[in-house]
């Protein structure tokens, strides 16, 4: 395949983070194009049925001509049942935060790429332990300001690693894009994603 024919990549998804994964990959998404979708829980929604339903519904959103294959994503991190998502303010990522200390719980991550004939779809499950938290260590991390738009409270590539001391599962799949994955269906739709790695 031609340089002048491989498919225009447009992420659907305004996050750095996942611009960054995919630039792993030595790959520039040649447009950000993210839907506008509600995506708000529906009542008693587990949550691995919820991040695939959310993902879904992003790359249904998308309007994708001949010639380009979309991608996107969404991160999900669940306590239990109990979906967590970006808190609205400190007082709720302290309480967030709180919650999981000590404890395991669980990363999904769904990836979708679609092209105008179909959708391909991936779910990555992760698991995370998170050691105990002092109430210093949950201040601090709180005065960084790290967790403002973060699933969950925390992402584990900034200062929050520090929290981390096990994962059994996708590590870039917690940042908010399994590379691994990702590639795979990026390939299996027709982008050439080992093509400029010479």
């Amino acid at each position: 395949m031609t340089a002048s024919s491989k498919p225009r990549l447009i992420l659907g998804s305004g996050s750095p983070r996942r611009a960054e994964l995919i630039g792993t990959l030595g790959i520039k998404a040649d447009e950000v194009r993210p839907p506008d979708i509600d995506e708000t829980p529906l009542k008693g929604e587990e949550p691995r049925a919820y991040c695939r339903r959310v993902t879904r519904a992003k790359a249904e959103a998308m309007v994708v001509a001949e010639g380009e294959i979309a991608l996107c994503a969404d991160t999900t991190v669940a306590l239990g049942r109990r979906i967590m998502g970006k808190p609205e303010d400190a007082g709720e990522a302290a309480q967030f935060l709180h919650l999981l200390s000590g404890r395991r719980h669980t990363v999904i991550t769904c990836v979708a790429v679609r092209t105008p004939a179909r959708v391909l779809e991936r779910e990555v499950v992760t698991v995370v332990k998170m050691k105990r938290l002092s109430n210093e260590e949950v201040n601090a991390y709180l005065a960084s300001g790290d967790w403002q738009g973060k699933a969950g409270a925390y992402a584990i590539q900034g200062p929050a690693g520090a929290f981390v001391p096990w994962i059994q599962g996708s590590y870039t799949g917690v940042m908010g894009l399994p590379v691994a994955e990702t590639a795979a269906l990026l390939n299996a739709a027709g982008y050439p994603v080992y093509g400029g790695w010479a």
